[in-house]
């Protein structure tokens, strides 16, 4: 009986292809996205895609909780409404388990309390739906910045 032949064929290279990738991108930073509407979801990845920017996206709070022994994002974006627990309450759950994130909350039905309330807590901007890409964009480079600066 022969030894299988080892060598480079389609499905190896796809899968050492594969692998690569998925190595880096767990050494990469990357940006977590909190939102139960898929199409905001889907909307936000490719958004910051297109500004080299690696994500994960969560379609709840409890589903990004649930995924943090893999690794901690250097940014959190999260909506402020969403059933079950809320992004203030998100930002809360992360306190009580000594883990800092800047995290930027956004909202389609946010309030000067709201966004008070969500500053109070951590929360390094408060933005309002429909968001401006611009905006945006500033928020995660300025939470980004200040992601080595955070203290207990």
């Amino acid at each position: 009986m022969r030894p299988a032949r080892i060598g480079p064929t389609a499905n190896s290279t796809v899968g050492m292809a594969t692998h690569i990738v998925l190595g880096m991108a767990a050494a990469s930073p990357w940006i977590a996205i909190v939102d139960d509407d898929p199409a905001v979801l889907r909307g936000l990845a490719r958004l910051l895609r297109t500004h080299a920017l690696q994500t994960r996206t969560y379609a709840s709070a409890h589903e990004f909780l649930a995924a943090l022994p893999s690794g901690l994002p250097e940014c959190l974006i999260v909506d402020w409404q969403m059933p079950d627990m809320n992004g203030l309450e998100l930002l809360q759950q992360l306190r009580r388990q000594g883990i800092q994130v800047p995290t930027i909350v956004i909202s389609a039905h946010g309030s000067a309390g709201a966004q008070e309330r969500c500053i109070s807590a951590g929360a390094r901007a408060f933005l309002a739906k429909p968001l401006q890409d611009t905006e945006l964009l500033t928020a995660i480079a300025g939470a980004r910045s200040s992601a080595g600066t955070l203290g207990p």
